[in-house]
């Protein structure tokens, strides 16, 4: 039913989408975790801003189970390369992400402020680090990660752990950082009252011109002093997969000539800035609903003005470019990529109705009366 080209396109526009679903609902989830013990006074007060996301915090974090099994399936070169070679970069995050269920289920187990004040720090770690350390990576697929393959189509990894904090990388961390806690900053303006409310008006205001200024270098930065591989020559974009079968050079003014051959593609950072700069003036004032969702809208810009600057290309390799992997040779069969496709035409829509049905049945306001009278039962 699908040829070869097809499905490979299909699959990165899927695994897109997937990617996006995660950087939108556990990109409020980290932020909330950033600003607990700085918005959070009391511990009342604190136990609010956590039942905000308490309902719906693990059914976001299936959407990075299912990344990292679609990149398993479908990428499974990108797979391996990525958690070879970074893996203790992927370490740390994972730590990073095991405060969290931890920190949910445990904070309030004691009544003892130095139990729930610890708990609560581990939260802000959980929900500080992974942003970063993802930022950290993607400034890396940018500017390329050191590795090279040998004949046999084995990845060997030719940096180390400090190589990845460039200053442009440390620069897409505290991008990354930036982008999560202003998106979590007007998610607790939506389900929040009072003084809470208020405090995360605060962080709005504070945050916004910061993050609008970080993506503006990013983007800046990017366009005038990163080269961008060019394929020069390649097997084809149905053929059968194979990494080496391609030559590839580097480009000086490669990103802008990419955006300019493509210029529908200039909507994506537009969509990115635009949408942020709305929500922080829309969230300065009454707006909570609309100001959300302009962040959801800058938080789809970036993901996709990333996806598409790199496009063909999944990972650039920095020492061997020819050893880069593309959509067009690091995939899997094409009969796995489709059975795989009809296996998730089944089940994705089963998870977006679900997660549809949770936000509908949970969603208002978390108010300090409604934590002090379900006491036992909420976090």
């Amino acid at each position: 039913m699908f040829d070869y080209e097809t499905i490979r396109v299909i699959w990165w526009v899927l695994i897109g989408v997937v990617g996006i679903a995660f950087a939108l609902t556990e990109g409020f989830d980290f932020g909330i975790g950033t600003l607990l013990p700085f918005i959070g006074k009391t511990d009342l007060e604190r136990r609010v801003i956590i039942n905000t996301v308490g309902a719906t915090w693990e059914g976001n974090q299936v959407w990075l189970v299912l990344l990292g099994g679609a990149i398993f399936a479908i990428w499974p070169a990108v797979y391996a390369t990525l958690f070879s070679g970074l893996y203790a970069a992927m370490l740390l995050v994972l730590f990073a992400l095991f405060f969290r269920p931890a920190g949910f289920d445990y904070r309030s187990k004691l009544e003892n402020t130095g139990w729930r004040n610890a708990w609560d720090w581990a939260l802000f770690l959980g929900g500080t680090l992974p942003p970063v350390l993802i930022g950290v990576l993607v400034g890396n697929l940018i500017l390329g990660l050191p590795f090279h393959l040998d004949q046999d189509l084995r990845t060997f990894y030719d940096g180390s752990f400090w190589a990845l904090l460039s200053p442009f990388a440390l620069l897409c961390g505290v991008t990354g950082l930036l982008l999560t806690t202003f998106h979590g900053a007007l998610f607790l303006k939506w389900r929040s009252e009072d003084v809470i409310h208020d405090r995360a008006v605060l962080a709005v205001e504070f945050l916004g011109p910061m993050l609008i200024a970080a993506l503006s270098a990013v983007m800046l930065w990017v366009f005038i002093g990163i080269d961008r591989p060019e394929i020069t020559q390649m097997a084809g974009t149905g053929a059968p997969s194979n990494p080496l079968h391609k030559t590839v050079v580097g480009n000086g003014a490669g990103w802008i000539e990419h955006f300019m051959q493509y210029p529908w593609m200039w909507s994506a950072p537009l969509a990115g800035l635009g949408g942020f700069a709305m929500a922080w003036w829309m969230g300065k004032g009454e707006s909570r609903m609309g100001a959300f969702l302009f962040s959801s809208v800058g938080v789809v810009g970036i993901a996709l003005s990333v996806g598409f600057a790199l496009f063909p290309f999944l990972l650039i390799s920095s020492t061997d470019p020819n050893s880069s992997l593309t959509l067009w040779d690091a995939s899997s069969s094409r009969s796995t990529m489709v059975l795989a496709f009809w296996i998730t035409a089944i089940f994705l829509p089963i998870v977006l109705l679900y997660t549809r049905f949770v936000y509908r049945i949970i969603w208002g306001s978390v108010t300090e009366a409604a934590v002090l009278k379900d006491s036992h039962t909420l976090y």
